[in-house]
């Protein structure tokens, strides 16, 4: 399954995120991820496996696994670059070893202290807070986003972590309108009008975080997964399938593209068996009633400011 993007190229509706992925384990996953039927993969600067995924998937190209054109690679601008828009973008192109990405997004909506093309440092000032650059606009790095396009470096742009009014903004202001906005959205956290705003304005909706978080998040923020909700597990027990598989579905329904991240083989095969089933109206009201405004990825926790408040 795919969406049409407003860019005109389509995006398979599940891809493979890969943050927080572990180097030595990426080769196999995505080779993995590929035979398995995954022709999306969302990566970012930020992640700092660019280079492993890159090698991973000249391999893939070589051996004949899959062609390039089958493939739909998303990477993303880290805030320190964001008066480095082109540069950071070769760089990502060289360690992913690609001629253009399909998909371009500005991490987040903040500019940061530069540290140095592709190095994707938060530098924190003597009082712990995120050093933030205050005279570079988002509506600057937005037009540079577009130079990429005309360059040929990208197919699409687009934005990630946006709000309502920073959406606005960007489509007031944009040549090329966003294509994309990937934000964190999972059932104990809908963001149903964020969402009904970008599909109304024709932006795609990514799910990043579309489990929750599950034990990464767990890990790193202390957050609660929806995977261990009681109600979550009686409608997947009526599905046969499990609450991952179930919330993924949900996410589909809504008309958004889910990038669930997993670093075992067997979760692998488990979060694309999502086609063969489709959730009732009924539980998917009964899902919507769930949500409880609960954001379970809060990098506050490193930045000492909340840029959500």
């Amino acid at each position: 399954m795919e969406i049409t993007l407003n860019s005109g190229f389509k995006m398979p509706i599940v891809g493979l995120g890969v943050w927080r992925m572990e180097k030595e384990g990426i080769r196999d996953l995505i080779i993995n991820a590929i035979k398995i039927g995954y022709r999306h993969l969302d990566c970012a600067a930020d992640y700092r496996n660019e280079a492993e995924v890159g090698e991973a998937l000249t391999e893939a190209f070589k051996t004949g696994l899959v062609k390039r054109e089958e493939l739909f690679i998303t990477t993303k601008l880290w805030n320190s670059d964001h008066g480095h828009v082109i540069e950071a973008c070769k760089d990502s192109l060289k360690k992913l070893q690609l001629d253009y990405l399909d998909l371009f997004l500005v991490h987040f909506p903040v500019a940061t202290k530069h540290t140095g093309v592709g190095t994707t440092d938060s530098a924190l000032g003597d009082d712990g807070v995120l050093d933030i650059d205050t005279t570079i606009s988002l509506e600057t790095t937005w037009h540079d986003m577009e130079k990429l396009v005309s360059m040929g470096l990208v197919r699409s742009i687009g934005i990630s972590n946006y709000d309502v009014f920073l959406t606005r903004d960007c489509l007031a202001y944009s040549k090329i309108k966003p294509a994309v906005n990937q934000i964190e959205t999972h059932p104990y956290f809908q963001r149903d009008s964020l969402v009904k705003f970008c599909q109304k304005h024709g932006i795609c909706v990514t799910a990043h975080t579309p489990l929750g978080g599950a034990t990464a998040n767990a890990e790193w923020f202390g957050t609660v997964s929806c995977l261990d909700d009681p109600v979550l597990k009686g409608v997947a027990e009526k599905y046969k399938k499990t609450v991952a598989q179930v919330v993924l579905r949900w996410g589909i329904q809504r008309n958004t593209v889910v990038i669930p991240k997993t670093s075992k083989p067997g979760r692998l095969d488990e979060n694309f068996q999502v086609f063969d089933f489709e959730l009732s109206k009924e539980d998917m009201e009964l899902i919507k009633s769930m949500d409880r405004k609960y954001r379970t990825n809060q990098p506050a926790k490193f930045w000492g400011i909340d840029l959500y408040a």
